[in-house]
């Protein structure tokens, strides 16, 4: 009895040791991949090589961001990163979760209205308010600013409105965080503010030309200009006036006169200017994307969608290709649809089953639900 007692006793000894054997293995294992998958990181943050690019070139590779926080693009060596999201800061999951090191985080309300009143329509903030509320995260017209943001449109909102206020430099990260992440670069969880500045540099806005209010789309449209195009960066069921696109808009159509530039599939993406991969096409594949479309890039082209986030994208790809005739119209379906007497057309103009008529007379049920 003795013998198996001590057998047993025995057995148990060896079982626990060969059991802290391993976990100790297991532990040093995993120690091991996580050294391993740092050193990757920071192999792959420290080995990049990138070309220079221009200061009108918007959206750039992670790999270009890598190397200016290297310090290896000239005239980039003080860059300053933000992620965009839509309200304060502790409600946005991404900035949350693991954002860019060192990327501050910046609200789309700072640049545009956010009560969607008559009076505000989410156009964008009167200029000294944007500005006012750059110099608190410590942009300035100087500033090399680099966005990016979980919503391409909305990056490109924020990207277009720093643009227009006189910021120099704004750059995107094409592909987000995603992008940044499939590149093998590190992220962050802290918090990170910008050191407040005092003097913006320029009155603002800088570049007023970049944004057409509603008063002038209309009078360019009756001008009777054939040169001018305004064109509607909005879904084909919103295009043909079967729906709004949106739950608080009721009544669907287009300003009368305008185009269809394509690029979404819904009033919440443009899913059809982006690569498979997520990231924004380059000119050649905008391009293709509008190569049946009423106008071409020789035209004075003004953009505009739902409340303006769809229609910044392709301004910021003719931007950085260096086209001037191009605007934002700021308002767009949503503020035109505020004016009862104001025209519009439902359905494809090129048809004979075109509507034309005012805004008062369209039903009130095409809300989206």
């Amino acid at each position: 009895m003795k013998k198996r007692v001590l057998a047993a006793l025995l057995c148990m000894a060896m079982t626990t040791a060969m059991l802290a054997g391993c976990g100790q293995e297991s532990s040093t294992e995993e120690d091991t991949a996580q050294e391993s998958s740092d050193e990757t990181t920071d192999e792959a943050a420290e080995d990049v090589e990138a070309e220079p690019v221009e200061t009108r070139t918007v959206y750039v590779t992670p790999q270009w961001v890598q190397s200016a926080l290297n310090g290896d693009q000239e005239g980039y060596e003080d860059i300053l990163i933000a992620e965009v999201g839509y309200g304060d800061v502790a409600d946005c999951v991404s900035y949350n979760e693991g954002h860019v090191p060192g990327a501050i985080y910046v609200d789309n309300c700072e640049v545009e209205d956010a009560t969607g009143s008559e009076e505000g329509a989410y156009n964008l903030l009167a200029a000294d308010e944007v500005v006012s509320n750059m110099l608190d995260h410590g942009i300035t017209k100087d500033t090399k600013v680099v966005l990016y943001g979980a919503d391409v449109s909305g990056t490109a909102r924020q990207a277009f409105a720093y643009l227009w206020a006189g910021v120099e430099d704004v750059k995107i990260i094409n592909g987000g965080i995603d992008a940044w992440t499939e590149a093998g670069y590190d992220t962050e969880t802290d918090v990170n503010e910008g050191e407040a500045a005092d003097d913006f540099g320029v009155e603002a806005p800088a570049h007023p030309e970049y944004r057409l209010d509603i008063a002038d789309a209309k009078a360019k449209l009756e001008s009777g200009d054939e040169n001018f195009k305004l064109v509607s960066i909005r879904s084909e069921e919103e295009w043909l006036g079967e729906t709004s696109g949106y739950n608080y808009i009721d009544r669907a159509g287009e300003p009368e006169g305008a185009v269809w530039g394509k690029g979404s599939d819904s009033s919440t993406d443009v899913d059809q200017f982006l690569n498979d991969d997520g990231t924004v096409k380059d000119l050649a594949g905008f391009e293709e994307v509008w190569a049946d479309c009423d106008f071409t890039l020789d035209n004075e082209l003004s953009f505009y969608c739902g409340t303006g986030w769809r229609a910044s994208v392709p301004f910021l790809v003719l931007y950085e290709n260096g086209y001037d005739s191009i605007s934002v119209y700021d308002g767009g379906w949503y503020e035109w649809q505020m004016h009862d007497d104001y025209p519009v057309q439902v359905g494809d103009p090129a048809s004979d089953d075109c509507e034309h008529t005012t805004v008062g007379e369209l039903p009130t049920d095409k809300a989206a639900e």
